[in-house]
């Protein structure tokens, strides 16, 4: 799978728009763009970056829940 490819597959997931990962690596969503096209991997790592915080959230949240769960078993 190419790089391009990955990096779609990784935005898939993720809910922020080009825009609010630009905010919050304060950078132009230009630049962002310019990675994507001339440094395809830094843009990839940065994307990995941005997904692994998603899966991490996801997972807390998971996590949180069955606790509950389990609370309401006992």
């Amino acid at each position: 799978m190419n790089c391009i490819n990955r990096i779609n597959n990784i935005k898939f997931c993720m809910k922020l728009t080009q825009q609010d990962m630009a905010r919050l690596l304060e950078v132009t969503p230009m630049t962002l763009r310019n990675w994507r096209k001339d440094k395809p991997y830094l843009y990839e790592i940065v994307m990995k970056g941005f997904a692994f915080e998603d899966v991490v959230q996801k997972s807390k949240n998971n996590y949180e829940e069955l606790l509950s769960l389990e609370e309401s078993f006992k």
